[in-house]
């Protein structure tokens, strides 16, 4: 038995790729195939655009697959959520489809749209978040470049941000937001009832969620004398309580942590200062809680 997973092809995939990497699974991709090799016997990956992905993994052609929260509501696929990855191509956190405009012009909340011209790619969930203001607007399909059609081929669009960066190059402000999202691992009903799928999809969950609790953080290994101890741990922001281990010498232990990434260049010189020796910083791939 196999579980056939989907991988986001576009945007997502090469964070989908590095994410499993973390997790302890290997993806090969080949630009001729659209079926990705793995280091896993059980699985078998299949390449799909996100915004199919939900429809898919609702028929049954694939048993689960990872795609934005956003496709399965605009699809209102009937597929069970097995985790919120929350990650994306650059931030590893949320997005959000956003209502924006020219900065030049007059609209200043959704009310006043009222019979424009709304381009996205996220039509039907634009339309019932209009139907929710009770604001009627002529919402059209955009197949890409949605940021340029303001204001000659639309008044407005609706368009996923993590930054805003690319809105603010192209003279556009939010007005609203319309929905946040993230990734999520999603499953056909069917196979979620599935025994031996459905234990496969929990082990991946578990390895997926630990190496995103990875993301941005490193382990900190050091040695210190007992009296110094207390000045070390001051410096010390754990995850949790540090482990303390003892060492073979009576007035030494050893200290283990977890810390931030971004906080470690100054910490290790204010460690030194405190008294650590042996300081020791290396890379994590999962944290598993």
């Amino acid at each position: 038995m196999k579980l056939k997973l989907g991988i986001p092809k576009g945007s997502l995939e090469n964070a989908t790729i590095d994410l499993f990497r973390r997790a302890g699974f290997n993806i090969t991709t080949s630009t001729r195939s659209y079926y990705p090799a793995i280091d896993d016997p059980d699985l078998e990956c299949m390449l799909i655009r996100a915004q199919e992905m939900a429809r898919y993994v609702e028929d049954g052609v694939l048993d689960a697959g990872l795609t934005g929260r956003d496709w399965v509501e605009e699809n209102e696929a009937n597929v069970e959520t097995v985790a919120d990855l929350i990650y994306a191509k650059q931030s590893f956190g949320k997005v959000r489809w956003v209502l924006a405009a020219p900065e030049s012009s007059p609209f200043q909340t959704v009310h006043d749209l009222e019979g424009k011209i709304i381009a996205t790619e996220l039509v039907s969930t634009t339309e019932r978040y209009l139907k929710s203001k009770g604001v009627k607007a002529r919402v059209e399909f955009s197949w890409g470049a949605t940021e340029v059609k303001p204001p000659d081929l639309a008044d407005a669009i609706v368009e996923v941000t993590e930054t805003g960066s690319s809105l603010r190059a192209n003279k556009l402000r939010i007005l609203e937001t319309v929905l946040e999202s993230n990734t999520q691992l999603i499953a056909n009903v069917d196979a979620w009832q599935n025994n031996w799928k459905r234990k496969k999809l929990e082990d991946i969950k578990l390895l997926l969620e630990g190496a995103i609790a990875a993301l941005g953080k490193v382990g900190l290994m050091l040695n210190v004398k007992k009296g110094d101890l207390k000045g070390v741990l001051n410096v010390l922001p754990a995850l949790k309580n540090p482990t303390i281990s003892q060492l073979s010498d009576d007035a030494w232990v050893a200290v283990n942590t977890i810390l931030e990434e971004t906080t470690v260049r100054s910490i290790i010189p204010r460690l030194k200062e405190a008294g650590a020796q042996g300081i020791v910083e290396y890379p994590l791939n999962k944290i598993v809680m």
